[in-house]
């Protein structure tokens, strides 16, 4: 039985706008959630006001495209809904049904 290869995300963040912080927060919420169902996390400097989040090569959130940050539900139901589409989030998917 071959094993499904495990997701590597990039997150990739502007030093001049000061946004590590919030990068390295949001990479620790994901390795606490998915834990060692992830390949990697990698948070990448870069400049000129850039945020972008990729997941095996593909970007999933660009800061400029979709005008701001993914909240960490979000981007937590955007990895699963594509790596993992059956997997229970727990608490953040009932409190979507509920609001539903």
């Amino acid at each position: 039985m071959t094993e499904t290869p495990r997701p590597v995300i990039t997150l990739s963040y502007c030093t001049q706008c000061n946004w590590l912080l919030r990068t390295a927060w949001m990479a620790q919420e994901l390795l606490s959630t998915f834990g060692q169902d992830i390949a990697s996390v990698t948070l990448i400097p870069a400049t000129g006001g850039l945020f972008q989040i990729t997941l095996d090569g593909e970007v999933i959130w660009d800061r400029k495209e979709k005008g701001g940050f993914p909240d960490v539900k979000v981007l937590k139901q955007m990895v699963r809904d594509r790596v993992w589409p059956e997997r229970d989030l727990g608490h953040i998917d009932r409190a979507t049904k509920d609001q539903g």
